[in-house]
Parts: structure tokens; C-alpha cells; sequence
């Protein structure tokens, strides 16, 4: 029995092939952003990025008594957007700061222009 994935009667070979030389030349950007993607998709790491995009650095400890959570919790979230590599460490004295790296500054500027813009909308819808 065959299988048949698709009813078109013609395949536009050069899309296909042009579709595939770009998602092939871009598949460095692609793999960065779904690994953002997977961590920010977490709540507790999205508003931990979001927090250290607006601020430029926090440590464990803002960062628990702002989200009101204790600083194990916190210290799970930072080491996994630390491993994922999108977050680094500054140490001063014996505190660390935490901040958001610049390859991903840009890339999440957009999802919390998104953040700001709905807040001021829903703020306006309210009074």
C-alpha cells in the first residue's frame, strides 16, 4: 500500500531547494533560538530573564526576595539558563550577578517589548 504525504500534482523543486538552502544556512540561528525557546518556556525562567533584561544583572538573592520564592528554587532556574548557556555570572566580593548574555539580548528584546507593550495596554484597559 503507498503512502501518499501530499496531493499536489506538481512539486516546485526550486522552492523546495531554496527552502532547504536557507533553513540549512540558518540552522545555527535556528538550534540557538530553540534552545532559548526551551528554556524561556519555563514561567519561573522567563520571568528570571525578563528581570535580568531589564535590570542588567541580578543576584540569587533579588531575584528570590522579587519572585518570592527561595533562593534553592532560583539557583535551579539560573544553573539551567547557565548550562543553556543564554546567562552569565560576574562575581563581586562574594556575591555573583547574574546577566543575560548579548547574543540573546536582542532576540529576547522582542518577546519583552511584547511583555511591556501588553502590560501598558491591559494598565490602560483598566482605568
Amino acid at each position: 500500500m503507498n503512502k501518499i504525504s501530499c496531493i499536489r500534482a506538481l512539486a516546485d523543486l526550486d522552492q523546495i531547494s531554496s527552502c532547504r538552502s536557507r533553513i540549512e544556512s540558518k540552522q545555527n540561528t535556528i538550534l540557538q533560538l530553540s534552545a532559548l525557546l526551551g528554556l524561556a518556556g519555563n514561567e519561573v525562567r522567563l520571568k528570571i530573564l525578563y528581570l535580568l533584561y531589564e535590570e542588567n544583572e541580578l543576584c540569587v538573592c533579588d531575584l528570590s526576595d522579587i519572585l518570592n520564592m527561595n533562593i534553592s528554587a532560583i539557583s535551579q532556574h539560573l544553573r539551567k539558563l547557565k548550562d543553556g548557556n543564554v546567562i552569565d555570572v560576574s562575581k563581586e566580593g562574594q556575591t555573583y550577578f547574574y546577566f543575560v548574555k548579548n547574543d540573546y539580548l536582542l532576540i529576547l528584546e522582542s518577546f519583552f517589548n511584547i511583555i511591556n507593550s501588553k502590560s501598558k495596554i491591559l494598565k490602560s484597559e483598566i482605568v
